[in-house]
């Protein structure tokens, strides 16, 4: 068994759609980055190269390469290198931070989205939502934060 955490922080800009766990959230701004900036997809890909111990995802996307690049791209290679490395996902917890929007009407869909990208069941995904009580830079909404933790086992 090996497990994996990351963390991810975009800010918000305009002008841009909002893309969060493979799904577009209603919202009056996006996130700011070099691929479509799904803070949520980022954390849990990174999270899953930490636990092979294969470095972060500057290490495989640079960034001319993944310039508007569509984050569900980047976890699909991501789910290849841990096959190929012979891993498989028992389960994934994640949280979203944000001041808004709100992210409960959106969780279930990002589930079943990300579960059908990595090929496993919505059940082996936990994806919570908090907010930082208008307080820092998210509680000023500025940005989502996301954190990822994913536990992986050999795939005999």
């Amino acid at each position: 068994m090996r497990i994996g955490n990351s963390f991810d922080f975009h800010p918000f800009i305009k002008d841009k759609p909002l893309m969060l766990g493979g799904i577009e959230i209603e919202y009056e701004k996006g996130l700011e980055a070099i691929s479509d900036g799904d803070a949520l997809i980022h954390a849990i890909s990174e999270a899953i190269l930490g636990a092979l111990a294969l470095g972060d995802l500057g290490t495989f996307f640079k960034e001319e390469e993944s310039l508007g690049m569509d984050s569900k791209l980047i976890l699909s290679k991501v789910i290849d290198m841990m096959e190929f490395n012979k891993y498989r996902i028992v389960n994934i917890d994640s949280m979203i931070i944000a001041e808004e929007p709100k992210m409960h009407p959106y969780i279930i869909r990002m589930r079943e989205t990300l579960s059908y990208i990595m090929g496993i069941d919505v059940s082996q995904i936990s994806i919570k939502a908090t907010t930082m009580e208008k307080r820092g830079i998210i509680g000023s909404k500025e940005g989502i934060a996301c954190f990822a933790s994913v536990l992986l086992e050999e795939d005999l």
